[in-house]
């Protein structure tokens, strides 16, 4: 399954793990690599050497190309664009701003750049930037989203730049696949599915809330101030839609979540965590490693590809 994306990440399968902050640690993003997707660390709010020592740790479990994503919000971004170079990263995917004041440093030393992008405009500016490759994430997505659906945005994304999209938001499984390549996308970028995988550190309660998810399990928070998030329903999740309704100020639904993400991925705080999910996650239902899931999703949406061709081979 080749496509520009595999040839530029030298990877076998067209699949890159998302970069969950707190869940996508160095054994996640080792055992991805392994199976022949670009397994990716999560910088999230982390500073310097903390990454370094997860980077180190990943070296040492997989020969293979890895990423690290900086959350460019982060007050730790320049610390982590910087270490991207001395600990010779090979791919770093970035979200949250603009990567624009580290591409000449970047681009010196070999580093491939891919921003995650919530619109049209977005994927033209990183293109001008000198980014390899833009992600295109749709609202089912989880963690922060935008406002456009995958459907929508990655063909239109396509149209508009020349450098290789990967879809991500609601992608799952080989069908989720084939649909994004028929879109126009040459690769996808998965997390909730591997949020369920053998080798995701994630508290076992959190990995239980996934595979019980049905389609109308997750929730959007955050609108009220401008920057929304997809989690599962829970308790907090709804007391902070109470307050959103009720008209609670920033700082004080700041406050209730601070430190939620921790505790869901963590401790597995069923009542004050956040689990952030796409709404993929009802379609996973069992744990598996993480190359089960690589090369099934690989193998099934090869197969739905070729019945499709069979199937509409005279109208097409």
């Amino acid at each position: 399954m080749e496509t520009r994306l595999t040839k530029l990440l030298r990877i076998k399968y067209p699949v890159i793990q998302g970069g969950m902050a707190w869940v996508a640690e160095e054994q996640l993003a080792a055992a991805v690599s392994n199976a022949g997707g670009l397994g990716i660390i999560a910088g999230g709010g982390a500073p310097r050497e903390v990454i370094r020592e997860k980077i180190i740790r990943a070296k040492a479990l997989t020969e293979q190309p890895f990423g690290l994503n900086i959350m460019l919000m982060s007050q730790f971004a320049d610390d982590l664009a910087e270490l991207a170079v001395e600990e010779g990263v090979q791919v770093v995917t970035t979200g949250a701003g603009s990567p624009g004041k580290y591409m000449e440093r970047w681009k010196a030393h070999g580093v491939t750049v891919i921003p995650v992008v919530a619109s049209v405009a977005q994927a033209v500016k990183m293109e001008r930037l000198g980014a390899d490759a833009v992600v295109g994430e749709g609202c089912e997505a989880g963690g922060h989203i935008g406002e456009l659906t995958t459907m929508t945005l990655v063909p239109q994304i396509a149209r508009a730049v020349s450098v290789p999209v990967v879809a991500a938001g609601g992608i799952a499984d080989g069908a989720g696949m084939a649909a994004a390549f028929l879109l126009g996308a040459e690769g996808v970028q998965c997390g909730t599915c591997f949020v369920a995988s053998t080798e995701c550190t994630v508290h076992p309660n959190y990995k239980a809330m996934v595979l019980k998810a049905s389609d109308i399990s997750t929730t959007v928070t955050g609108r009220s101030g401008g920057h929304p998030i997809r989690a599962l329903k829970s308790p907090l999740t709804r007391e902070y839609q109470l307050l959103e309704k009720n008209g609670a100020g920033f700082e004080e639904l700041e406050q209730l979540t601070l430190g939620s993400l921790r505790r869901a991925v963590l401790d597995g705080e069923v009542k004050t965590g956040t689990f952030m999910a796409g709404q993929s996650a009802g379609m996973v239902k069992e744990i598996r490693p993480c190359g089960e899931i690589i090369e099934t999703m690989a193998a099934d949406a090869r197969d739905l590809l070729q019945s499709v061709a069979r199937r509409f081979g005279g109208w097409i």
